[in-house]
């Protein structure tokens, strides 16, 4: 996939091959739409946002079954099972004042499908995407962004230094231990639970 990216960003849309941006992206997808191809994801239903993370698990090659679930699963636990971009700690009743007075990476606080914190992994997402998260943090609220930063989070161990391949692959599927990529083992047979749930429905 990389290597076609950069056959694409020499070819049609001049720029740095490893800069996936807003307008280069745009430019693939139009030309995808040229040949029938092309699909925009849909994030106004819950069931717009599960197919947007299949697809999306398969394009940055998550492909097996049990570890399309688990993504799943993760997603629909840290959003409270709404399937939408949220905001850490969104259920408190004045959740800014707290998160401000309380949380040492402020502003950067959690935000997404999966809680995307700290300056420097604002910064990280910023440069991949040629997107400025550091500047307008909420930006991280975007659906697509919300969707990358999750399944390439996964993909790479962005952001525990474990992947998703270390617990879920071919020859072992250890739902509870793969919490570890996201957070350490809070909560982990409840989002087990959720990911056999997932894997049962196909």
């Amino acid at each position: 996939i990389r290597n076609a990216w950069a056959e694409f960003k020499t070819d049609v849309y001049q720029g740095n091959a490893d800069l996936i941006g807003p307008e280069s992206v745009k430019t693939l997808q139009d030309k995808m739409a040229e040949f029938g191809a092309g699909k925009k994801y849909d994030f106004s239903s819950r069931e717009g946002t599960i197919e947007a993370i299949r697809e999306e698990c398969l394009v940055q090659e998550i492909g097996l079954n049990t570890q399309i679930a688990y993504v799943l699963a993760t997603a629909q636990w840290e959003t409270a099972q709404t399937f939408k971009p949220v905001r850490e700690a969104y259920w408190l009743k004045n959740a800014e004042e707290w998160r401000k007075k309380n949380l040492r990476y402020y502003p950067y606080y959690g935000r997404g499908f999966v809680q995307l914190t700290w300056e420097k992994n604002y910064e990280k997402y910023s440069k991949i995407l040629g997107v400025d998260l550091v500047n307008d943090p909420d930006l991280a609220l975007d659906g697509h962004i919300a969707l990358f930063v999750l399944v390439h989070g996964f993909k790479t161990g962005a952001f525990t230094g474990r992947k998703i391949t270390d617990y879920i692959d071919k020859h072992k599927t250890d739902f509870v231990s793969c919490r570890r990529c996201i957070n350490g083992t809070d909560r982990t047979h409840e989002i087990a639970q959720l990911a056999e749930d997932f894997l049962r429905k196909g």
